[in-house]
């Protein structure tokens, strides 16, 4: 699908941006050029009064920050994409970067650029380089001091070109090697399983309870690959006898308004979606479609959708669609909120940018509003997706959620050069070198054990409808 076409949902600026369709922008009218003759006059007087001299990437930062303040006092989610943001808005939407298939990070110690992990199925993994192996020189360039996204900046590149990579094997093998990779288009999955198959790491065992027929699809964000993705997993599922499945949408900011409806609509076979309204109250509105529907007949496979406050923008579009078309039973906290939609209009000049600026809200099919800030006054409080069960959780929760997600993705390397029985995945480090959590202990996902009590229930043919809202008792940590 071209960009130019593109609508975008997320939730936090520092992702992206919500609900996207790209265009080019208009010529600027006279009146306009007498407000900007405001700003070119405040630069001419930096320039020229400043106690020093701005270099010209400090002038050029200047200006976009004068130019983001402006746009985030209209609306949070608004925002200026210089080249270098620009880019990376495209590569997230696409799903996909030209590279070699590593998570970068740095070793607190040496300083160094260091493998998280390799990304199974990638030129990196295939070449046999494994999790903790030291990059010291990206080319001829030494990495001590580097930070992770100039890194990025020298590794990533056009498919097909070539990139040679200096590492040391720290225990095993602490000589330097050389090895040159050619990259590849490296996909950035966003659909994943319960945890990685031993047998084949670029493939996920699918069910959280295999004999109860229970699947389980984590959705991290809404990019061209979801729905396909998804797809996929829902087929293997139904293959391997599945009766329900757990549809986790936590901590998703959101992505693509396109990829949300063609989520949504391979669960309904009618029904309103969503629909999306402009400053003159012109109304979109995307239904479901019969053809193309999967896990039926309904009635006899429950599906359980799993949200939290970091449950945004596109993933709200699929769990209000399933809640108010009686398609799935929604569990966890309240969702985020986000309820708008951004254009991305790209303006002329060399090198490319482009403002992001909001241009329609969005409703969900009952007719209510999700966004939190652009709440009706006469239902301020009706924003975001309500769970059916409220499952509350702590902030230590969350944390140790997050940690043992990125458990789940990390991979050692390739078994044949690691050896038939890979180390552990390790505890993620902060940035001083010490684990973020304390993972000694147990670790319950409450949110999940309840999703799937709620479908082995269902299946049992016990509570049809979803459950009204209850809360389990809180927690305290002591």
């Amino acid at each position: 699908m071209p960009l130019r076409n593109l609508a975008w949902l997320v939730a936090v600026p520092a992702i992206i941006a919500l609900g996207l369709a790209i265009s080019y922008s208009a010529p600027a009218p006279d009146k306009d050029y007498r407000l900007v003759r405001q700003v070119v006059d405040v630069i001419a007087e930096v320039d020229a009064n400043f106690y020093r001299e701005l270099s010209d990437d400090e002038r050029q930062q200047f200006v976009e920050d004068m130019i983001n303040g402006g746009l985030r006092k209209l609306d949070p989610h608004s925002e200026y994409l210089n080249a270098e943001h620009l880019k990376r808005f495209e590569t997230d939407a696409q799903g996909s970067f030209g590279g070699v298939g590593i998570v970068l990070t740095i070793d607190p110690e040496t300083k160094f650029l260091k493998v998280d992990h390799p990304m199974p199925g990638t030129p990196a993994y295939d070449a046999g380089i494994i999790a903790d192996d030291l990059i010291v020189k990206v080319g001829d360039k030494s990495t001590e001091g580097i930070t992770v996204p100039d890194a990025r900046k020298l590794i990533t590149g056009e498919p097909d070109t070539s990139v040679t990579l200096t590492t040391r094997r720290a225990g095993r093998n602490p000589a330097e090697q050389q090895v040159t990779l050619k990259r590849a288009q490296v996909a950035q999955h966003p659909v994943s399983g319960v945890r990685r198959r031993a047998d084949d790491p670029q493939k996920w065992e699918w069910f959280a309870d295999k004999p109860g027929g229970i699947g389980y699809i984590r959705v991290s964000g809404f990019s061209e690959l979801t729905t396909k993705e998804i797809k996929a997993a829902v087929e293997e599922i139904e293959r391997d006898g599945g009766k329900a499945i757990v549809l986790d949408l936590r901590e998703n900011p959101g992505g693509l308004l396109s990829e949300a409806v063609s989520v949504s609509d391979l669960f309904l076979t009618e029904g309103k979606i969503v629909s999306t309204r402009d400053r003159r109250s012109k109304e979109r509105t995307f239904e479901a479609k019969k053809d193309g529907t999967m896990f039926l007949p309904a009635e006899q496979k429950p599906i359980a959708v799993l949200v939290n406050d970091g449950s945004a923008s596109a993933s709200e579009i699929v769990a209000a669609a399933l809640q108010d078309n009686k398609r799935a039973v929604v569990i966890g906290e309240r969702s985020f909120g986000k309820g708008s939609v951004q254009k991305l209009l790209r303006l002329p000049g060399d090198p490319p940018s482009a403002v992001k600026l909001t241009t329609e809200t969005y409703w969900r099919p009952s007719g209510a509003n999700i966004d939190r800030i652009r709440a009706s006054k006469d239902a301020p409080d009706q924003w975001g997706v309500r769970p059916d069960i409220e499952v509350p959780t702590t902030k230590e929760d969350k944390l140790r959620a997050e940690v043992e997600q990125l458990k789940r993705q990390w991979v050692a390397g390739k078994p044949d050069v690691v050896g038939p029985k890979p180390p552990a995945a390790p505890n993620p480090k902060g940035i001083d070198g010490k684990p973020i959590v304390d993972d000694s202990k147990p670790y319950t996902d409450q949110p999940l054990n309840k999703a799937l009590e709620v479908l082995r229930n269902k299946l049992r043919g016990v509570g049809t409808a979803p459950a009204p809202a209850r809360r389990l008792p809180e927690r305290v940590l002591g």
